[in-house]
């Protein structure tokens, strides 16, 4: 198979080339700004469900402080009943705390598409110039 010969001059070819790299980083920049508006919005909803579970946790506390009131108090089953609604509830805040710590890990808000495809731009720009 015989392959077109390009009759363009090296002016021309070094000018197309560095159109080609602004083009692909400029593309690369949008990359990147949307995935960290992506990871943004992550650590939001880490934070917010982190926020969550803390004020269940409170009251949590709240009515299991209550319930071992009761408990001692009176040694009836309302007590055992906000003792079970209170644990209940610190259970679920414990889940929200670890979802949003989850969340808010450094691997999980870095931009790993952007920093793969910036790798290989950079192999891609380097065999151009060889």
């Amino acid at each position: 198979m015989i392959e077109p010969q390009d009759n363009r001059g090296v002016g021309s070819l070094i000018s197309d080339l560095i159109q080609q790299v602004s083009t692909l980083v400029q593309t690369e920049i949008r990359l990147l700004r949307s995935e960290m508006g992506d990871k943004m919005k992550l650590a939001v909803s880490g934070i917010t469900e982190m926020l969550a579970g803390a004020i269940l946790l409170m009251a949590a506390l709240l009515v299991l402080l209550q319930a071992l009131v009761v408990a001692l108090s009176e040694f009836m089953d309302p007590a055992w009943a906000s003792l079970l609604v209170g644990v209940v509830v610190a259970i679920i805040g414990v889940v929200l705390v670890r979802r949003g710590t989850a969340n808010l890990e450094p691997s999980n808000l870095m931009p790993d598409q952007t920093t793969h495809q910036l790798g290989k731009d950079a192999t891609v720009v380097k065999e151009q110039f060889k």
